[in-house]
């Protein structure tokens, strides 16, 4: 099976942010965990703070990928457009969350994207990746 993972703005710069929500690890760090944790998936990343730019790649998804797990992090409470995007692909969609988004500011409470994805996994840090890839695999 042929994953895609997308990640929004900012978390290119994990290990910055504050660990209390996002954790300590790095992007790479979560990226090569996935890949230890999952090999029988093949996995693709791509990370992108243009919301535009993510919303091309979800559209190129749509005949090369049989799942996408993406991280739109502020895009979340924001975007209509990747919300589209989303829509339109018919594979398994996962939402994941770092930090637990609806237990946070107010802004956060705002979803966009969770009525188009099978499943949301949040606050579990890296493991909500994983939770992620371990739904996928049950659900092929």
């Amino acid at each position: 099976m042929k994953v895609l993972v997308i990640n929004g703005p900012n978390l290119n710069m994990l290990g910055y942010r504050p660990k209390e929500h996002y954790g300590a690890l790095t992007l790479d760090e979560i990226n090569n965990y996935l890949l230890e944790n999952s090999s029988s998936l093949e996995l693709n990343f791509y990370q992108s703070n243009y919301e535009g730019d993510i919303v091309t790649e979800i559209q190129k998804a749509i005949n090369n990928y049989d799942a996408i797990i993406i991280n739109p992090a502020a895009y979340t409470h924001t975007s209509v457009a990747i919300r589209d995007a989303l829509e339109m692909f018919r594979g398994i969609k996962v939402e994941v969350h770092l930090s637990h988004v609806d237990e946070r500011e107010d802004f956060r409470r705002i979803n966009y994207i969770r009525d188009v994805c099978d499943i949301t996994f949040s606050g579990r840090q890296k493991d909500s990746y994983l939770d992620a890839v371990n739904y996928i695999l049950n659900n092929k």
